[in-house]
């Protein structure tokens, strides 16, 4: 397991409760997770899905998140792919005949295409070794994002009995819990709650008053950082992001009410970074992957505790620090009241009324914002003092909304080092954020697929000089490294040159050896291949040669023997 994650995924440890739930997965046991967005939930089923034989469904609620995952695994290495209404006929069946010839691993699909009984009946045709729910608690009415079409994949564990089943949500209660459970047939399932405390996020809530101003201010002392500002209504959109424009914003509107064309251009303009700041109603955000979102603004109530949870939850994936500011005022008890009374079902008009009484105590306690936002999904805060929202820490409101906050002390990357990722060479960083634009652009694709904002960071801290420190970097994979690897070590050792920075020799508490050294062993290592080279490794390795006797035979590391046979679709 740990091999596998850091030769794809470029990690040498787990996050809480991903070990345990993986190994369980690759038991065959059916699993219920319960972990907070950043926590790394779409680990727990795309480890597996490398590891097991046979493909792996992930059921999914939007295209976005489905477009962003397939982006990122295939940047990884991870054959994957989706299928969607986006695609025609003729894209749809090349897809199926991949899944034929067993050359995807990961299939992602939206519950109502899994639910057409002729894509149902081709599922049925496949070794379909895992089947993960995402975003789970859409299964249940009490969910505050309830969608009917997942109450009908209680038919997967009837048509697929032997096939463990992985559901995964950060957001339900008891009641939501049970109705997961239920509603999937599951058998016997291993439940894992990883603690929802997301301890990078800074939660305030403040006054109406003088709302636009304090937005303004914030976003222009952070120019470069992205953020989401919510709003109730559809005008409301526009009115901002109109505003935000004419004061000088990158920022763009995103609601049902746009054109599907222009909401889709919308959202990935701000994905790729061509915007900072997207201003939105509700509909954006489920299942955005983009990693370095800095600040979420509600500028009006959400409707449930669960939402607001949820929302927030888009900030700060990356484990960096991030702030969370909504705005109350009593005239949204007066606008979500109205809409309620539009409910014609009792049940969930009375649903509707108890989650907006626990928002407005919410937004009104005096206590600890994280004790009760915790406390309300069943979890026990014992902390006296978070000293990461309004109520603890009053003194850090300005200097949280003007500058980064202050790194807290418990947050844990998922490699392990010594340094803070906020103290990081400030300079290098952005050449090396530009350098990652560049690239994106180029390839057509979200800039945090080439590399987080933590991966940068610790380039920048560490300065690696050569291609064997460079993957001692968090994030960075064999993949990733064979294909961005010497773009960025020719900025970083540039940049080391024309500022007299003397060369970093260790990394992680490891002898960083140079290239050089590596290949008095491997004496083509990071040679290009040529054609000559490739056919004569297929040909050796169809003739039952093992990586380390090609290795040997070709002069280069076992690691870029297998990379060369991945690509050439040898072996996955």
């Amino acid at each position: 397991m740990r091999k596998t994650l850091e030769k794809y995924f470029g990690y040498t440890d787990f996050y809480p409760l991903q070990e345990d739930i993986i190994s369980n997965v690759l038991d065959c046991h059916d699993v219920l997770a319960l972990m907070p967005t950043g926590a790394g939930k779409s680990l727990c089923y795309q480890l597996p899905a490398v590891m097991k034989e046979g493909v792996t469904v992930v059921i999914s609620p939007l295209i976005a998140l489905m477009k962003d995952q397939v982006d990122d695994l295939r940047s990884m290495g991870i054959p994957a792919a989706s299928i969607n209404s986006t695609l025609d006929y003729n894209q749809s069946s090349e897809i199926k005949s991949q899944l034929i010839k067993k050359e995807i691993r990961l299939l992602y699909a939206a519950p109502e295409r899994i639910m057409i009984p002729d894509f149902f009946t081709f599922l049925q045709q496949l070794n379909i070794s895992l089947i993960a729910v995402d975003e789970a608690h859409c299964i249940s009415e009490w969910g505050h994002d309830f969608r009917p079409e997942y109450r009908k994949l209680n038919l997967l564990k009837t048509n697929f009995p032997g096939v463990p089943l992985i559901a995964l949500t950060s957001t339900a209660i008891p009641q939501v819990q049970n109705d997961i459970v239920n509603q999937l047939n599951m058998a016997a399932p291993k439940i894992y709650r990883s603690s929802l405390d997301r301890k990078n996020l800074f939660y305030q809530i403040r006054p109406k008053k003088e709302m636009y101003q304090y937005l303004l201010s914030y976003i222009k002392n952070r120019p470069k950082d992205s953020g989401i500002v919510y709003c109730q209504s559809r005008k409301s959109v526009e009115k901002f992001a109109d505003k935000l424009q004419r004061d000088g914003i990158r920022a763009l509107p995103y609601h049902a009410g746009l054109s599907s064309d222009t909401r889709t251009e919308n959202q990935e303009k701000f994905i790729k970074d061509d915007v900072e700041v997207i201003v939105a109603t509700i509909a954006f955000g489920m299942g955005i992957d983009k990693p370095n979102i800095r600040y979420v603004f509600h500028c009006d109530m959400p409707k449930s505790i669960e939402g607001y949870y949820q929302e927030t939850g888009r900030a700060g994936r990356d484990g960096l620090n991030s702030d969370c500011i909504l705005f109350f005022s009593y005239s949204d008890k007066i606008k979500h009241e109205y809409f309620i009374r539009q409910i014609e079902d009792k049940q969930y008009r009375q649903i509707a009324y108890k989650k907006m009484r626990d928002m407005i105590n919410f937004c009104e306690s005096k206590k600890c914002r994280r004790t009760d936002l915790l406390n309300y999904f069943g979890q026990k805060y014992n902390q006296h003092n978070c000293d990461m929202c309004d109520v603890c820490a009053p003194r850090n409101i300005t200097k949280f909304a003007l500058r980064q906050t202050p790194e807290p002390k418990s947050l844990k990357p998922l490699k392990t080092t010594s340094f803070s990722y906020q103290e990081c060479d400030q300079k290098l960083f952005e050449i090396l954020r530009n350098l990652r634009k560049v690239i994106a652009d180029r390839e057509k694709m979200p800039p945090y697929i080439i590399f987080s904002d933590v991966t940068l960071k610790e380039m920048s801290k560490r300065y690696p000089q050569d291609l064997l420190s460079l993957r001692g970097i968090t994030g960075v994979g064999e993949v990733k490294l064979e294909k961005y690897g010497r773009l960025f070590l020719e900025k970083i050792k540039d940049y080391c040159k024309e500022n007299n920075i003397k060369l970093k020799t260790e990394l992680a508490g490891q002898k960083a050896y140079s290239v050089v050294e590596l290949k008095k062993q491997h004496p083509t290592a990071y040679a290009k291949w040529t054609n000559e080279e490739e056919q004569r490794l297929i040909s050796e390795y169809n003739n039952g040669r093992t990586i380390n006797e090609l290795s040997k035979l070709l002069g280069r590391q076992p690691g870029g023997i297998r990379s060369r046979l991945r690509k050439l679709n040898v072996i996955l």
